[in-house]
């Protein structure tokens, strides 16, 4: 199966994504940002990758157009957003509906949107995390593929808990990327996400601790 990348940022969880040898090859990493240094990585493990700045572009939907343009010349099987920050039109979302992913650093439905760790300690919450889900029209609501969840610590603040998030992401996103890859999610009549049997014992739920 083939994989095109978005990225916005320093591209970690690409990294993870490269990382963990899947059935699967990225063949290209776009992003909006010309100096997202993600496209560095991609350029040093031989990926294709377009920068594609926004602010060139009068709308949202022009620009989410020409980026789709860029998408379909790969012909990919799956869209993975990983640090992508940019909110997506419908009509992007639906062109790629069933296919196209995103990590979430909430436990969703909890903590949509921006600052998200900020807001959980705030809140005095306990345990926190991040998510994977499809991406559907409406912003991080999306059926749920699999979470993992962390303690909050209580000398904790939003740099040192999303540390602890992000390493969770790197563990989570590519198996969620390797069970849509062998064909093992589906979607049920509620709009839920189930994990179908393979073989070994999986879970869709992880808690790593403090």
């Amino acid at each position: 199966m083939k994989l095109v990348v978005l990225i916005s940022g320093r591209g970690s969880n690409l990294q993870a994504i490269l990382d963990a040898g899947l059935p699967a090859e990225v063949v290209a990493v776009l992003s909006n940002r010309e100096s997202a240094e993600g496209l560095r990585l991609a350029e040093a493990h031989g990926i294709a990758t377009h920068a594609l700045a926004h602010t060139g572009f009068a709308s949202r939907a022009e620009f989410d157009q020409a980026m789709l343009q860029l998408i379909d010349n790969y012909a990919p099987d799956l869209v993975v957003l990983a640090g992508y920050m940019r909110i997506l039109t419908d009509e992007f979302v639906q062109h790629y509906a069933g296919r196209l992913i995103n990590i979430h650093p909430s436990l969703l439905p909890s903590y949509t949107g921006l600052n998200t760790h900020a807001r959980a300690l705030a809140d005095g919450v306990k345990i926190h995390g991040c998510t994977v889900h499809l991406v559907t029209p409406t912003l991080d609501h999306g059926p749920v593929i699999v979470q993992a969840a962390v303690a909050v610590r209580s000398d904790d603040t939003a740099e040192t808990l999303g540390a602890r998030v992000l390493e969770a992401e790197h563990r989570i996103y590519p198996l969620a990327i390797r069970w849509f890859v062998e064909n093992r999610l589906a979607v049920d009549a509620c709009g839920k996400v189930n994990l179908l049997n393979g073989e070994g014992s999986e879970q869709s739920v992880f808690y790593l601790g403090a």
